[in-house]
């Protein structure tokens, strides 16, 4: 009998797979992505790039929204605390605001939609990355 994965399991693994996702999405041909805060270039899988929310990740309403998440490099992710209000100038103030909204909405996903999200952004992964190879 296999054992049903914990929901802390399942959300990290769907970070895993949508943060790739999201590099991969807005990566050139070449597979670089560009800082949405800085305009510094890196490899999408490696160069310190990583999946920057605008909105934080403990607001689950906007987690997994992609247009809250965009590419940053690590030192503007981490160091600078993701630079809330440069990203906000990248996103305009229309699509700021309606993620503010948007996050302060309590949601609450299931496993099951966890799974689904899962296998999707796997999926979508697998078939940007063939681009790459």
């Amino acid at each position: 009998m296999s054992k049903k994965p914990k929901r802390k399991t399942l959300v990290k693994n769907l970070d895993t797979v949508f943060s790739e996702y999201i590099r991969l999405k807005n990566a050139n041909k070449q597979g670089y992505c560009t800082c949405v805060t800085c305009g510094k270039s890196g490899y999408w899988e490696k160069d310190g790039i990583h999946a920057g929310h605008f909105m934080s990740r403990k607001h689950f309403s906007t987690r997994w929204d992609e247009t809250n998440v965009y590419p940053q490099c690590h030192y503007c992710n981490t160091y600078q605390y993701g630079e809330q209000y440069k990203y906000s100038l990248f996103l305009g103030k229309e699509q700021s605001e309606k993620l503010l909204n948007k996050s302060r909405n309590i949601v609450k996903f299931t496993d099951k939609e966890l799974k689904e999200m899962i296998l999707l952004y796997k999926k979508i992964v697998n078939a940007l990355k063939l681009e790459y190879i």
